[in-house]
């Protein structure tokens, strides 16, 4: 069998997914106590600033702005007791911060916008928007690990927020991601898609589910695909990955081979299960379905996954 590895395109699939385009040196290996106080201190330091699920984007000529500097962070209520260092580009450090001032008192120039909305309306680059997705993430675990689940005492952020301490019983604690199988199942030119009660009305997308302990990535897209539709796979082929921050998941997308084709829906997750011709795929694509049908926004992986496959 030959090496796949130099068959493969230079640029991965992953990076034309969104949230995914952060290319910022996170210098992983220098960070200690003192990284995040420098970066604060740098000159050219610039700051993300979140509220709520919300990014806060300054708006001028119709084009927004992640970015403030220290100055303008302190007069929106930065509270840089949380700040996290994300990394560094050419400039200088960026760090991600929540803000003080609630998204009602806002000058009319900085507007607080959730982080589907941004990515999904396209309103900041790829290298900003893979930015927010890491500090996002990293700001709701901290949000959600406050006490040390050794002893239940409350924990300290450490080296400039990847990790947080325990100043009673000294134990560690590093930041999570949980991984997320999603999952595009085909049979000869039919795929699978279901309809979820979540989902804006009438579309369509893969199925997914989180990967459980123990578990390899092809078993659960396996797993949950049986459990959700009824339809065992044969062979799962990976695809792309995407970083998604609600809260802080990895979606790991593949294809996978359809054994059955009688579906048998569990109603807890779906509304709608069904397959659909490669054709008919297509035109939902286009956005000329007979029944109105959509598919998730071109970011997203479910939408790579689909329109992958329709264009094979």
């Amino acid at each position: 069998m030959p090496f796949r590895l130099f068959d493969a395109p230079l640029r991965e699939p992953s990076q034309f997914v969104g949230f995914a385009g952060n290319d910022l040196d996170r210098q992983s290996e220098n960070r200690d106590e003192e990284s995040l106080a420098k970066a604060l201190e740098h000159p050219a330091a610039r700051l993300m600033l979140v509220h709520g699920g919300r990014a806060y984007l300054k708006l001028k000529d119709g084009v927004f702005d992640p970015h403030f500097t220290r100055e303008q962070g302190t007069a929106l209520k930065a509270r840089l007791d949380h700040a996290v260092l994300l990394g560094f580009d050419a400039t200088g450090p960026r760090i991600v911060v929540p803000a003080g001032v609630e998204p009602d008192d806002l000058p009319a120039t900085i507007k607080a916008i959730d982080y589907r909305s941004v990515y999904v309306q396209g309103l900041i680059g790829p290298t900003d928007l893979g930015a927010l997705a890491q500090g996002a993430s990293l700001l709701a675990w901290h949000s959600s690990h406050r006490f040390c689940s050794k002893c239940g005492h409350e924990s300290e952020m450490r080296h400039g927020g990847y990790r947080r301490v325990c100043g009673n019983c000294g134990t560690e604690h590093f930041p999570r991601t949980d991984p997320v199988a999603i999952m595009l199942t085909v049979s000869g030119e039919k795929c699978l898609m279901g309809r979820s009660p979540r989902f804006a009305p009438d579309m369509y997308s893969c199925l997914a589910g989180f990967i459980e302990p123990g578990e390899t990535i092809e078993n659960a897209v396996r797993r949950e695909t049986l459990e959700e539709a009824g339809i065992r796979l044969g062979r799962v082929l990976y695809q792309a990955s995407q970083p998604w921050p609600f809260p802080h998941s990895l979606m790991i997308g593949c294809y996978g081979e359809a054994l059955n084709e009688d579906i048998h829906t569990d109603f807890k997750e779906l509304e709608d299960c069904r397959w659909f011709e490669r054709e008919e795929v297509r035109a939902i694509i286009a956005g000329n379905h007979a029944d109105g049908i959509t598919v998730p926004p071109p970011g997203a992986i479910a939408s790579h996954l689909i329109r992958t496959w329709a264009d094979g």
